[in-house]
């Protein structure tokens, strides 16, 4: 891990429903919505892989951190993280959590802790790590295929 991150884990406390505007049930639809797995970039994505002829395998539990995208014969794994729940350019965004910022503030720094935990799990396995934003997907899918591309003919 870089020296400037913590190496104690963040401890994220108990959402306090009082600082938000819904009740448990309410917000557990609300929640429930917000799609984890198949979200559009993702497919866009595998979409693009497949037919530059690769196969991989989807939510790959086998390794920690079930990567999005895992390529096990070329020791390549792909994350396409959601912007909020990883935490893109937190630093400038973290002032403006208005709500229960002592959990959302403290979900988002575990979730960043942990993406840089497993990155550097999966390298000590071998494994080359790729993360792609969502917008970097929907805006330049050609460059991050391009990229990832680049490496697994490098690992022919």
């Amino acid at each position: 891990m870089p020296e400037d991150y913590p190496k104690e884990r963040i401890k994220v406390p108990r959402f306090n429903e009082e600082s938000g505007f819904y009740t448990t049930p309410e917000r557990s639809r609300i929640m429930s919505k917000i799609k984890g797995k198949n979200t559009k970039p993702e497919l866009a994505f595998r979409k693009a892989l497949y037919a530059a002829g690769y196969r991989y395998r989807i939510d790959y539990k086998n390794l920690i951190g079930k990567p999005d995208i895992a390529l096990p014969k070329y020791k390549t794994v792909i994350f396409i993280d959601g912007e909020y729940w990883h935490g893109k350019n937190w630093e400038e965004r973290k002032p403006n959590v208005k709500t229960n910022r002592e959990f959302w503030i403290a979900k988002i720094e575990r979730n960043i802790q942990r993406d840089h935990e497993v990155n550097e799990e999966l390298k000590n396995l071998g494994y080359t790590v790729f993360r792609f934003w969502e917008t970097d997907i929907k805006k330049n899918l050609e460059e991050c295929l391009t990229m990832t591309l680049n490496h697994l003919k490098a690992t022919q």
